[in-house]
């Protein structure tokens, strides 16, 4: 049984699957188009690099495409440069914008103006409507089972039915997918697809470093934990020396504030970790991973990711 078709605007993927967002610097070109290329969507993240930097790697996954592949991006509503980088994302004709931690009336005014779709990142009915209403294109609900910053304390599953039941666009579902049998439970629950971040970090194509991906398979059950950033929401990661650092309420020294987001506690800072985790010291940075992250076992090729999930998807639909 094949995966049913998922439709986003004009985005018609083989596969209902989109690869997460992830930011700083492990969601880019590689990642994003070796998805495409294997039937997913790909999503660069623009959060921790560059206005060009980012054009570079729209224009890099673009040139990587093997065939005709979908390539979005995702801006965070929460950084003050929230606005140059979804400007320059649409003028470089990005398939699609996605964008989490807030929300404005501009931004869909601007994905329209430009013919380009946007999708928004929530985690209850009540932000999937007013996404809606604004001209969201689909929503992605994602539960608190997600790596990264979390928007609520409720599991993927209790939240779904009620974004399904609430608006008439494509519902993603988020957040703790890590498996065909997940994505078959999903489907059946009204999700028109996935969204999946923390396998696909274990993946060949990764743009992360080696060491940041071995940190995912060697993650044990009880090495996630939630820690309160300087964004103001509660994250996932995975434990090491910086997270017990910054698990008391002692402000760390900031070297240089990088004035990157619009409110900020400057306990420390959330980039600079994030930073340092993907420059190989994964001990001394942030790792945001997914609550089910010990379920990796090998850093795989993205197209063999693919091919597993959709085995494991057959045999739930049986």
């Amino acid at each position: 049984m094949n995966f049913p078709q998922l439709k986003i605007s004009h985005m018609m993927p083989t596969v209902p699957i989109l690869q997460g967002g992830m930011g700083v610097g492990i969601s880019l070109s590689n990642l994003a188009s070796a998805v495409a290329n294997a039937g997913g969507v790909g999503i660069i993240s623009g959060t921790g690099i560059s206005v060009e930097e980012m054009r570079t790697h729209i224009r890099k996954a673009r040139s990587l495409l093997k065939d005709t592949g979908y390539i979005g991006v995702n801006v965070l509503f929460a950084m003050n440069d929230f606005a140059e980088k979804m400007k320059a994302a649409l003028e470089e004709k990005v398939d699609f914008i996605i964008s989490g931690a807030g929300i404005s009336r501009d931004m869909y005014a601007w994905g329209k103006q430009a013919g380009i779709p946007v999708i928004s990142i929530v985690s209850s009915a009540k932000l999937a409507k007013i996404s809606e209403r604004l001209g969201a294109a689909a929503v992605v609900v994602e539960g608190f089972e997600a790596g990264g910053h979390l928007g609520t304390d409720r599991p993927l599953f209790d939240i779904l039915p009620e974004v399904v039941e609430a608006v008439s666009v494509p519902v993603i579902a988020a957040g703790g997918i890590m498996t065909g049998s997940d994505i078959a439970k999903a489907l059946r629950m009204g999700a028109s697809g996935v969204q999946m971040g923390t396998r696909f970090v274990a993946s060949e194509e990764c743009d992360a470093p080696l060491s940041f991906k071995q940190k995912y398979v060697n993650a044990r059950k009880e090495d996630t934990i939630l820690v309160k950033t300087t964004v103001g929401l509660q994250g996932r990661a995975i434990t090491n020396n910086f997270t017990d650092l910054i698990s008391g309420s002692e402000k760390l020294k900031i070297t240089k504030c990088h004035d990157c987001l619009k409110n900020c506690s400057y306990r420390f800072c959330t980039l600079d970790s994030l930073v340092k985790s993907v420059e190989g010291d994964v001990e001394n940075g942030l790792v945001f991973a997914g609550a089910r992250v010990d379920e990796i076992k090998e850093i795989l090729p993205v197209q063999k990711i693919i091919e597993n999930l959709k085995v494991e998807y057959q045999k739930a639909m049986m």
